[in-house]
């Protein structure tokens, strides 16, 4: 059969380089049925992070021999949530090399993780050490953080830079896909306690992380219907428990790396079905969805990657209070209007000059 013939699956993994993203990207290599050729666009800042991405993943293809020549090939899209500019570059970039996208994979994961609280630590793993791994109350972070847009930093890359990149790309190259699926990567700490709407960009309080995935949450509620019927786009959302992610073990030193992982067990065994630990079983509700999942799955609830006291994996459904997912998808929704103005403003100057 000429390649021009086979049909093609093509996957857009943000944060690819992470302990989650990689993963989602080896299990796609397992997991998408080998008839299709599959292409991987690895998103990063810069081009030797996404290259070194890139090497890593074709690494674990010729490791276990999945995908064979002409039927797995890869992309890198140079992109920053952090930097609208670049939100929008990366959206130019796709529609000039690509007719479609199947699956897009938001797994954007900014902090402003200040420090660790010692004492508080030592209390609630003393005390209860399951609410000290799925919901710590000792991991301090810095308040008012803004990106160079003016924006909170946290609010912009979890939530309106991924916003933006679907609303510019949903009609144009989303909608082409036979069985385009988006997936929002969220958390267990996206809970309604850890947001307010007063303070939509996350400026004011000491849990943007948590508050930024509430969000996730709720826009997904607001838009997952509008996207299936009218685009025949399929909106899931996912999360991926309790893994260990290299965004806080660069904080840590030997001795408390190794007492968090006791830590996880200790809460597993205790019956937390969320401490997933390694990346492989965090991946698995996202790869569900993406490859798996059927017109029957609902897409009103939120998919877990869950594992047992004895850790094997399994998937775990919840639902999501959706009070106030109409104002956030109306905030979103003027914010990005104001979005396409700038732009549009500096496209006209830039044509003065």
């Amino acid at each position: 059969m000429s390649m021009a013939n086979v049909p093609r699956r093509i996957a857009i993994i943000t944060g690819t380089s992470g302990n989650l993203g990689i993963n989602i990207a080896y299990r796609l290599l397992e997991e998408v049925p080998k008839r299709f050729r599959l292409t991987i666009i690895v998103t990063s800042r810069t081009l030797v992070k996404a290259n070194k991405t890139i090497h890593q993943i074709k690494d674990y293809n010729e490791k276990k021999n999945l995908r064979s020549d002409g039927y797995l090939d890869f992309d890198y899209l140079l992109l920053d949530f952090s930097d609208m500019v670049s939100v929008l570059s990366a959206v130019h970039s796709l529609e000039e090399n690509y007719e479609k996208i199947d699956y897009l994979f938001l797994n954007a994961s900014q902090n402003t993780h200040d420090h660790f609280n010692y004492v508080e630590a030592t209390k609630e793993m003393l005390t209860d050490p399951v609410r000290a791994s799925t919901n710590p109350g000792y991991k301090i972070e810095k308040r008012g953080v803004k990106s160079k847009d003016g924006l909170g930093l946290v609010f912009q890359v979890n939530v309106f830079a991924p916003y933006y990149l679907i609303e510019k790309i949903k009609g144009s190259l989303l909608a082409k896909s036979d069985d385009a699926r988006i997936i929002w990567i969220s958390s267990i700490l996206g809970r309604p306690e850890n947001f307010s709407f007063n303070d939509m960009q996350l400026l004011k309080t000491g849990m943007a992380y948590g508050g930024s995935k509430r969000l996730v949450d709720l826009l997904h509620l607001a838009t997952y219907k509008e996207l299936k019927d009218k685009y025949g786009i399929r909106q899931y959302l996912t999360h991926p428990g309790i893994f260990v992610s290299y965004t806080y073990t660069r904080f840590l030193n030997v001795f408390m790396y190794y007492g968090m992982l006791a830590l996880f067990l200790l809460a597993r065994w205790l019956g937390s079905p969320w401490l997933n630990i390694d990346g492989w079983k965090a991946a698995n509700a996202p790869i569900y969805v993406s490859v798996k999942a059927d017109k029957e799955d609902d897409q009103s609830l939120k998919y877990g990657s869950a594992c047992t006291k004895g850790g094997e994996e399994y998937l775990k459904t919840t639902t999501v209070d959706s009070t106030g997912k109409d104002d956030v998808l109306q905030y979103l929704e003027t914010l990005k209007k104001e979005w396409d103005e700038k732009f549009r403003d500096q496209i006209t100057d830039s044509r003065k000059l």
